[in-house]
């Protein structure tokens, strides 16, 4: 049962009697359901969603032949973005595949720092204010109303699409 459908029986049990049954407030107990958190679906990178997709059909059992086979691709070295995921503790990787097998998911889109080569110093970038919603050129400086780190959707939208195929352009993946 979910919360939806615990709310409508909640309801279904005012409307054939009344508000208060036996001393209970059923417009109460309706509105603390109201209340209840509903599961979040994770933000994952793009690689994660891949594995995820290649897996979900026998997901249990992929997910234990992985980390299974993860000391032995550990000696060798190598690693791929999704097992260095997996590896990094801060990522809760096992935490997060489930949810995403009980919940979905949802995918973080790539963000890119804008440099223009040859302006200045180096650290140039292109900045967003998203008081004055203004963009402009300045140093690195991530603040609490500028961004620095934007996504392709973000720099289509304000008409800098064109930055992705200019040579005058660097851009960095954050």
């Amino acid at each position: 049962m979910n919360k939806q459908e615990l709310m409508d029986y909640c309801n279904a049990i005012k409307e054939n009697k009344s508000q208060i049954i036996n001393c209970i407030d059923v417009n109460g107990i309706i509105k603390k359901i109201e209340q209840l958190d509903e599961p979040q679906k994770p933000v994952v990178p793009q690689f994660v969603a891949d594995w995820y997709e290649e897996n979900k059909d026998d997901f249990e059992g992929n997910l234990f032949r992985f980390i299974n086979r993860l000391p032995a691709m550990y000696q060798d070295g190598e690693f791929s973005e999704f097992e260095k995921w997996v590896i990094e503790a801060h990522t809760k990787p096992f935490q997060t595949l489930v949810n995403m097998h009980q919940f979905g998911y949802e995918v973080k889109e790539k963000q890119y720092l804008v440099k223009i080569k040859g302006i200045s110093e180096d650290s140039d970038c292109l900045n967003y204010d998203s008081i004055d919603d203004e963009w402009y050129l300045a140093s690195d400086i991530d603040g609490c109303n500028v961004r620095t780190h934007h996504t392709r959707k973000e720099l289509e939208n304000a008409g800098f699409g064109w930055v992705f195929d200019c040579p005058g352009v660097e851009i960095e993946e954050v």
